[in-house]
């Protein structure tokens, strides 16, 4: 604990050990993806931290915020877009898509994760 910290971390658990390894393991297949379609890595780092605007939306309030946060955070809708437009040809949408999932994996693997409705600091992997 630092002085800047109020709140212990809880120690690393087998739950906690496994979903940090799981977006560690997606942050990890969305690079070497993305470095196989040849695409810029530029454009990589220029939007990599984009999801993360989502925080906007706590300036209407904190529930809102973290729905959106939790919506913009989630697997589900980058695996979708990278679906369809592999399926389509879409070189963009999947370039986007594998953006988004690193850094959904970057997240998990550093311990940031789903956020409670009222709760900023509090994720379902623990305290921030």
């Amino acid at each position: 604990m630092t002085a800047l910290s109020t709140t212990p971390r809880p120690r690393l658990s087998m739950p906690r050990l496994f979903l940090h390894a799981e977006g560690l393991a997606i942050l990890t297949i969305a690079l070497v993806l993305y470095g196989r379609g040849g695409y810029s890595w530029w454009t990589f780092l220029l939007l990599l931290l984009i999801p993360d605007l989502a925080f906007l939306f706590h300036l209407f309030n904190p529930r809102i915020g973290n729905t959106v946060y939790n919506i913009v955070h989630t697997y589900i809708f980058p695996v979708v877009l990278a679906l369809v437009s592999a399926n389509s040809g879409n070189e963009l949408g999947l370039q986007l898509a594998l953006i988004w999932l690193a850094h959904i994996g970057m997240d998990r693997a550093v311990g940031y994760g789903f956020k409670y409705p009222n709760e900023t600091r509090k994720t379902h992997f623990s305290v921030i």
